[in-house]
């Protein structure tokens, strides 16, 4: 009896993109990253005397406003959903969605920075309190992610409108935006509660 020969595939066939490989370690050590600062606020914030979070004098946090912002955000990473999947079928459409994407990152950027200045005019600091340190840390190495992932959603939209953006390449950028979507309400809910 003979067995069936296999189809010989190529070995490129079978390989992950060096792109999406060097993006997933990039964002298996930020998500280490971010689990520590998340962790060390987390004791910081268990060790408080009388368990009064924030502390008396600092403001609170504005959870309604963010609310509204992180839904900007997780609308974001639909929009780039749907562009993955017209990528190949309908590249114009797949720009359209991918420009969304762009703007929908700026706004939430923006907002972001819209808050920041308003906090900071009531008196949260890095250094007005352990409160104010930790949320401009983690949110403000959260916005430098942000900000980078936007540089390479326009870097891809610039290479997809001159039809030379790789698959490979666009998954590599998807990783990144995946990761800043997802990472924001963890983000969320453990610093603004």
């Amino acid at each position: 009896m003979q067995s069936a020969a296999r189809p010989r595939v190529p070995s490129d066939a079978r390989r992950l993109p060096n792109a999406v490989l060097g993006t997933l370690v990039f964002v298996a050590v930020e998500t280490v990253f971010f689990a520590a600062l998340i962790s060390a606020h987390t004791i910081a914030r268990s060790t408080v005397p009388g368990g009064v979070w924030p502390p008396p004098g600092q403001p609170r946090l504005p959870v309604e406003r963010t609310a509204i912002n992180t839904i900007a955000l997780l609308l974001s990473g639909v929009a780039l959903w749907i562009s993955s999947r017209q990528f190949r079928a309908d590249p114009a459409r797949a720009r359209n969605f991918l420009a969304s994407v762009i703007v929908l990152g700026v706004a939430f950027v923006s907002l972001q920075g819209v808050e920041w200045v308003a906090l900071l005019h009531e008196g949260l600091t890095m250094t007005s309190s352990t409160h104010g340190g930790f949320f401009y840390l983690i949110v403000g190495m959260h916005a430098l992610h942000a900000v980078a992932a936007i540089v390479t959603l326009v870097w891809a939209f610039i290479a997809m409108t001159r039809g030379k953006l790789a698959a490979g390449t666009f998954a590599a950028v998807q990783i990144f935006w995946y990761f800043v979507v997802i990472l924001w309400p963890v983000i969320y809910l453990r610093v603004y509660f």
